[in-house]
């Protein structure tokens, strides 16, 4: 498989949209690669907008970037707890320094705003959070998955095959 010895980080929190946690950590371990869910707690029971529920392995404080090729941040409600937390903001911006694959899809843009890490980015996200993601200096475009360099980036659900693929790749990518 194509991502043995690769580890990811999946970011956590209330009200994740339950496909967009999901899908992309099992497309990720499919080809080998090692997931942990990072909530602010670790062992606490997460619950998706649909109900699904999610353990986190670790806590937010446990993990650093340079243990992992690559991070993942689900949409739903989450991104806007997620991205108080001065740690996730120091994860993203170091895995973007470092050029690991950074995934992000629908609201997740928001933890990457308050990373400060898209000035002059090009992105999508829904289009709900469509000027947030312009105000914070990225060109947005309405398409199914957008790639820059190691940011890869997706609108919604129905987009998350594409999404997955590409995420998969640049963490193939990378030796």
């Amino acid at each position: 498989m194509r991502l043995n010895g690769k580890k990811v980080i999946c970011l956590v929190d209330e009200e994740f949209e339950d496909l967009e946690l999901w899908y992309p950590i099992y497309r990720v371990r499919e080809e080998g690669a090692e997931v942990h869910l990072v909530g602010h707690a670790k062992g606490h029971t997460y619950t998706g907008k649909y109900g699904v529920p999610a353990v986190s392995d670790l806590a937010y404080e446990d993990v650093e970037s340079a243990g992992y090729d690559g991070i993942l941040v689900p949409g739903g409600w989450a991104p806007d707890k997620i991205r108080r937390y001065g740690k996730v903001q120091q994860l993203v911006r170091e895995m973007d320094e470092a050029g690991k694959p950074i995934g992000q899809i629908c609201h997740a843009g928001w933890v990457l705003i308050s990373a400060k890490i898209l000035q002059g980015r090009k992105v999508t996200s829904t289009p709900g959070i469509r000027d947030d993601m312009e105000n914070a200096g990225a060109a947005w475009f309405d398409e199914a998955v957008v790639v820059d360099r190691n940011l890869v980036s997706a609108r919604r659900p129905p987009d998350l095959p594409p999404y997955a693929k590409a995420f998969c790749d640049a963490l193939a990518e990378r030796s």
